[in-house]
């Protein structure tokens, strides 16, 4: 079963430059119980894409096309503002970059997750215990003197443990994991890795994965979607991308990661150019002024090539041996 389905999805921002296409023919599937990865550069439409699927794109913002289905049956990109409300936090829950963002300053741990609870018919004793519960199984010490505690009075390690509680308190079929770990240091960064991992086979949700760090996302997630300026332009399983690359994109991105540098150096590789200014796409692929193999036919819309069953890059070459290897 696929708890998400994203087919051809197109959204375009109003500007007073003129529209802004930032997510093209966004297509891809997030299975049941499993943990899909996306990763891009900034501004290759990660967020635009959480706000879709979430129904908080900004006044200027508009879905032309396609469709978000959730556990086939709710069409998110049409579904009334109140239906939407029932779904965010029950069914689609999110854990944020910054805890902080998520969390009330002045208002105690406690509260605030006795309060996200407002849809239950449980008890306030029962809400309470249910609260201590989650504490307890994200690590948190001493958990029920905790819930009298406020944000502050934790570390930001504990604190991005207690929004990952509060985002599965209701045991959501849906975790999208914006960045998570980005603030955190190297440590807390692999055990919020560990503890989602964990999580995820306990309460047996999809996550939908958001970072830049690809050693992150090479060690959690089952499947990986590559963005690059509001295009999906390769997908497939977490080996598949890293092992053997398709798209030109990909394994520059591969390249550039500092994991792989095994000798020191001053500069770090870069992918040349900048991203295309997407008020003004251009009408053939929208890699080509960066890519290291262009060719004639770029000029024209690349197709989705499969490469093997699940594994698709948007590509001309992408059935040609690459130039640059993957990740062993």
């Amino acid at each position: 079963m696929t708890t998400l389905a994203i087919n051809n999805l197109n959204v375009t921002f109003s500007t007073e430059a003129g529209p802004l296409h930032a997510l093209k023919n966004v297509t891809f599937d997030i299975p049941e119980n499993r943990i899909v990865g996306i990763v891009g550069e900034s501004g290759c439409g990660k967020s635009t894409l959480i706000n879709a699927i979430l129904g908080l794109l900004a006044d200027n913002g508009t879905v032309d096309d396609g469709s978000i289905l959730f556990e086939g049956a709710d069409e998110l990109t049409t579904l009334s503002a109140s239906r939407m409300r029932d779904l965010r936090g029950p069914r689609i829950s999110t854990v944020f970059q910054d805890p902080m963002g998520a969390l009330n300053p002045v208002i105690s741990v406690g509260r605030q997750m006795i309060n996200i609870q407002y849809r239950s018919d449980l008890s306030k004793e029962e809400k309470t215990q249910r609260a201590i519960d989650m504490l307890e199984l994200v690590r948190i010490p001493d958990a029920r003197a905790a819930l009298g505690r406020y944000p502050h009075q934790f570390s930001g390690g504990m604190k991005q443990r207690i929004a990952i509680a509060m985002a599965l308190m209701m045991e959501p079929a849906l975790l999208i994991a914006d960045e998570p770990t980005t603030a955190l240091d190297a440590t807390l960064e692999v055990t919020t890795i560990e503890l989602l991992k964990d999580l995820q086979q306990e309460i047996g949700c999809s996550v939908m994965f958001i970072s830049h760090h690809l050693g992150v996302i090479a060690e959690l997630c089952d499947d990986v979607v590559v963005m690059y300026a509001g295009e999906v332009v390769e997908r497939g399983t977490t080996r598949q991308i890293f092992q053997n690359p398709r798209h030109p994109y990909t394994a520059r991105l591969l390249e550039c990661d500092p994991a792989r540098q095994s000798e020191r150096t001053r500069h770090l590789p870069t992918i040349p150019g900048e991203i295309p200014d997407l008020r003004a796409r251009p009408p053939g692929c929208i890699f080509a002024n960066r890519c290291h193999r262009v060719q004639p036919a770029c000029t024209a819309p690349p197709p989705d090539a499969v490469i093997v069953d699940g594994h698709i890059a948007r590509c001309f070459v992408a059935n040609e041996p690459t130039e640059v290897g993957g990740i062993a």
